[in-house]
């Protein structure tokens, strides 16, 4: 693991204190606008407006990428990102933070972009899984941690920004000063959503589902617990225990999928996350809803990877990288409904309005996952790949998935 790792540590640390620094940021946006006074439906506006520029950054980052060079375009993202940050402390206002938001998500995305496809061109083929795996830990430890410094503002409610954006300028150092040669940037395939949907309407829809569900969670979830009483330091302890939750749970249902058919644990977990999503509406216990937020998160962190796996089942190898991109389009757009959807639901039903959203998602999920094992039969267990904890960042961190030369399914297989 050690000998894998070391020689992308410099970009291992890059990634861990971006999402230290930018993971907290949702959170603490769409407290600062509850407290101002903001409406529900204006907190998933902006909320959308992140994934919006995700969408727009994963479309786009890559042609930055190919004409400046990796470590430019690194630059270039972090610093607006850096800078964006810092903007949030000089106007409190809906649609001011909007547009940051959508430059923040832009310059994720082509964040992500650079370190994921330098990863890839790092990583031995023997060692793809533990460089993944420690990608995997890098971001989401980053991103709990970062929950931690929603109470640092004190009187001054310009420092969490401030610590945002110092966290988020020194991610470039690290990167900027290793010793290793920028990757050329990687040509995807085109592979289209019709094909994706032909080949897996599960994966698919249960792609669109998660990020509709995890999108929702993002932006308003701070939202609803401090309406039910919990403090500062409650909120952030939940959304981290939710993250943590969400790391703790995809390897052993992973593994679980990979020795039953993956379409039953599928729909095992939308639907045991739907009903943990009903009970999270209803409960207004403090030590309840942090126990149901670390199951909620276990299981709906892993319904992304568990769909790109049950996709990967029925694709050609030299489908999956480009229908991995089809896929993280698919979550987005999702992710990005998600919020307005969530916000319209807490509108209308209360704050509890939006966990009955996410039930609602992961119910429609969990019926089309029982609608595809009535009309067609499981992958063979000797075509069905080891399943990858996968992140729900862009299509380059596929390429990092030590099953790619795996066997492809025969001809016909789809479901």
């Amino acid at each position: 693991m050690i000998a894998a790792i070391y020689p992308v540590r410099s970009l291992l640390l890059s990634i861990f204190m971006l999402m230290a620094g930018s993971g907290f940021l949702a959170t603490l946006i769409s407290l600062r606008l509850e407290r101002a006074g903001s409406g529900t439906m204006a907190i998933g506006i902006v909320a959308t407006a992140y994934f919006g520029g995700l969408i727009v950054g994963s479309l786009r980052a890559a042609d930055v990428v190919r004409r400046v060079g990796h470590i430019r375009a690194f630059a270039a993202f972090v610093a607006l990102l850096s800078a964006s940050t810092l903007s949030y402390a000089l106007l409190t206002h809906p649609l001011f933070w909007m547009v940051l938001r959508l430059i923040d998500g832009v310059c994720v995305a082509g964040v992500f972009v650079c370190l994921e496809s330098w990863l890839n061109d790092r990583a031995e083929p023997q060692m793809r899984g533990s460089v993944l795996a420690a990608y995997m830990v890098a971001l989401y430890s980053g991103q709990a941690i970062g929950q931690l410094l929603l109470g640092a503002s004190g009187s001054l409610p310009a420092i969490p920004f401030q610590i945002a954006s110092i966290l988020i300028s020194l991610s470039i150092i690290p990167l900027c000063l290793t010793r290793s040669s920028a990757p050329a940037p990687v040509e995807a395939s085109a592979f289209s959503i019709r094909s994706l949907l032909i080949a897996s309407p599960l994966g698919a829809g249960g792609a669109v589902a998660t990020g509709l569900m995890l999108g929702a969670f993002y932006g308003l979830a701070a939202v609803h617990v401090r309406r039910l009483g919990l403090d500062l330091a409650e909120t952030a302890r939940f959304m981290m225990i939710v993250i943590l939750g969400g790391v703790a749970l995809q390897w052993p249902l992973g593994r679980l999928s990979d020795r039953h058919d993956r379409r039953r644990v599928i729909v095992g977990c939308f639907t045991v996350a739907a009903t943990v999503s009903v009970a999270l509406a209803l409960s207004q216990d403090g030590m309840l809803l942090m126990a149901l937020g670390a199951l909620f998160g276990g299981l709906s962190f892993a319904l992304y990877p568990l769909c790109v796996a049950h996709c990967n089942d029925r694709l050609l190898e030299t489908e999956r990288v480009a229908a991995s991109g089809r896929l993280v389009l698919l979550y987005s757009i999702g992710a990005a409904l998600g919020p307005l959807l969530g916000a319209t639901f807490m509108t209308a039903a209360g704050t509890g309005g939006l966990f009955l959203f996410i039930a609602l998602c992961a119910g429609l999920a969990m019926m089309i996952g029982l609608w595809r094992q009535s009309a067609s039969e499981p992958v063979p267990d000797n075509y069905q790949q080891d399943f990858q904890i996968m992140p729900r960042t862009t299509p380059m961190a596929s390429l990092l998935d030590p099953n790619s030369a795996d066997e492809t399914p025969p001809e016909g297989q789809t479901t």
